[in-house]
């Protein structure tokens, strides 16, 4: 009788000769569309590399986090079905912590990586870069996380969030 892992072996070695071609190669998956791989190339990192050209204010980030993100957020970030984004106690050692944008986050960038790919929710990737840098402004402002002016690309990436040393690296630490 065969074991669980011999068994998976055997199928799995029976199902790349099935999928082979006539070279001899697996056909595993679908080839990549252009979108997936200019999307895969749209990564921000958390030194800024990868941030888009553009800016925004906090005056025009309010505006549209009341048309696009309040109803999921609350106003001023407080309360609604998707969470706090602003306020909450920076305790993180508290059984239940508020891991909001200003008691979390260790990077500014990360917030606009994540705002660009999956928000809002009903409609990943319809912000523009611009509305993106806007949204970002009034988060950091209304978590008290001081932005001059209007927030670009450089100055997204020199943002220190209050918790930036509050993780340990498991794997290289970013230079």
């Amino acid at each position: 009788m065969r074991t669980g892992t011999e068994t998976c072996a055997l199928l799995l070695a029976l199902a790349c000769v099935a999928g082979a071609d006539a070279g001899g190669l697996p056909q595993f998956g679908r080839p990549a569309s252009a979108h997936a791989l200019a999307s895969r190339e749209a990564l921000v990192f958390p030194d800024g590399r990868g941030l888009p050209p553009g800016s925004g204010t906090v005056a025009e980030g309010r505006v549209v986090f009341e048309r696009r993100c309040a109803t999921c957020h609350g106003a001023s970030g407080r309360g609604g079905p998707g969470g706090e984004l602003a306020g909450g106690n920076p305790d993180l050692t508290a059984p239940q912590p508020d891991r909001t944008i200003g008691t979390y986050w260790p990077y500014a960038t990360t917030l606009f990586d994540f705002i660009r790919r999956a928000m809002p929710l009903d409609a990943p990737r319809s912000l523009t870069d611009d509305e993106v840098y806007a949204l970002v402004a009034y988060l950091l402002d209304l978590n008290g996380i001081p932005v001059d002016g209007h927030l670009d690309a450089a100055a997204l990436a020199a943002v220190k969030m209050p918790n930036r040393h509050g993780f340990r690296w498991i794997d290289a630490q970013p230079d």
